[in-house]
């Protein structure tokens, strides 16, 4: 099943209605599952390798507190938190303050540049995320609430 846009964000805890959590596609919903997005985001940064292996570290650790707390909603909260700390850095490494395309209405992309810091910051955050996708409880409980849920 599709994420959910439909749903009340401000006003749904999923960890008390895990029911109504859906994994949805890559990093969707990742600014609105509440109380997770609160509890993570401030752990968040990638703007240098250093602050990106302590973020990565920071919300790699929340994941195993959510997995020992056996709540797949954080779990998956977590997944994709680090899934975005990769993508976002690697905009930023390609394209010069992360900007794609100069004018949106011609689709007129910018030059690709390549910041070897944001790819380092990258690459910290992609090992974390393989990591996480090789977990074999974290993908047991994802199918496990998929087959639930939807």
């Amino acid at each position: 099943m599709a994420f959910d846009y439909e749903l009340n964000f401000e006003t749904t805890d999923f960890r008390r209605n895990p029911e109504l959590y859906r994994v949805g596609r890559g990093e969707q919903g990742v600014l609105l599952v509440e109380p997770y997005k609160g509890e993570i985001l401030p752990h968040w940064r990638f703007k240098t390798p250093a602050i990106a292996k302590e973020s990565s570290e920071a919300i790699y650790a929340m994941f195993l507190d959510y997995k020992k707390d056996g709540d797949f909603v954080g779990m998956d909260m977590a997944r994709k938190f680090i899934q975005m700390g990769y993508t976002r850095a690697r905009r930023y490494a390609n394209y010069k303050g992360g900007r794609k395309y100069k004018d949106r209405e011609n689709g007129e992309r910018n030059a690709r540049q390549i910041d070897q810091e944001k790819a380092e910051s990258a690459r910290i955050f992609k090992e974390k995320w393989d990591v996480i996708r090789a977990d074999e409880e974290y993908l047991a409980l994802k199918k496990a609430h998929q087959k639930k849920y939807g």
